[in-house]
């Protein structure tokens, strides 16, 4: 083919399930799950507040591993915005400026 081959812009999708989730997304999502269940259950008497509570884990997992563009979901998000954040930044000039040379 002449060196010529063009990967598809959607190569890495066909690595996650569903084209969306890690097997980490799924994890979290299924422990959220877990625990929302295992609330619903052992928990009888419930208002809205509470209900909210309960619905929780739930709804927090659910909005980590939901896709977002240009990244691959909010919680990658979250991690790349913290690192930028927390990691020193030293930007060194290499120009075309040489010194004591006018």
């Amino acid at each position: 083919m002449n060196n010529r081959y063009i990967i598809p812009a959607n190569s890495k999708k066909s690595q996650l399930i569903l084209g969306f989730f890690t097997p980490v997304d799924l994890v979290l999502f299924g422990t959220g799950i877990t625990i929302t269940l295992a609330l619903l259950i052992f928990i009888r008497d419930v208002n809205v507040g509470l209900m909210l509570l309960i619905l929780a884990p739930t709804l927090i997992t659910g909005f980590l591993v939901l896709p977002i563009a240009n990244y691959h979901n909010v919680l990658q998000f979250i991690v790349n915005v913290y690192t930028f954040y927390s990691n020193k930044r030293r930007y060194v000039w290499r120009g075309w400026y040489l010194n004591g040379e006018k």
